[in-house]
């Protein structure tokens, strides 16, 4: 996965903006407000956090070399997650766990905001 698809994906989402409060560098996709995704884009290898469910977060780094405790995240609930270079985890799980954290977050939503995200 590259930069640029990375952060076209996680801006398909429904409501999701990119911001940047920790630098230039630092690329943080929210969704409401809150954050379900963080990047270097241009960090090589390529990696992102991601919200994970405690009990798949663990499971993820047993069963992929490139899934490791969320790097200056709440490691119960943040995975960081290769998305490029050397031990990259296939594109196609990429985009799931980006899914998932997007879903994990807009559930933790107030009700009224989950619906408005769901109007057009």
């Amino acid at each position: 996965m590259t930069p640029a698809e990375l952060r076209a994906f996680c801006l398909g989402f429904n409501a999701a903006v990119e911001e940047f409060p920790f630098g230039p560098e630092t690329s943080v996709f929210k969704v409401l407000g809150k954050m379900f995704a963080l990047s270097a884009l241009a960090g090589e290898p390529l990696k992102v956090n991601l919200k994970c469910e405690p009990e798949n977060a663990v499971r993820l780094r047993t069963e992929h070399e490139g899934v490791v405790p969320g790097w200056h995240m709440n490691k119960r609930h943040w995975n960081t997650v290769t998305a490029g270079g050397p031990g990259a985890v296939p594109d196609a799980l990429v985009r799931e766990l980006v899914e998932d954290s997007y879903d994990l977050v807009v559930a933790g939503l107030p009700r009224t905001e989950r619906l408005r995200l769901d109007r057009p």
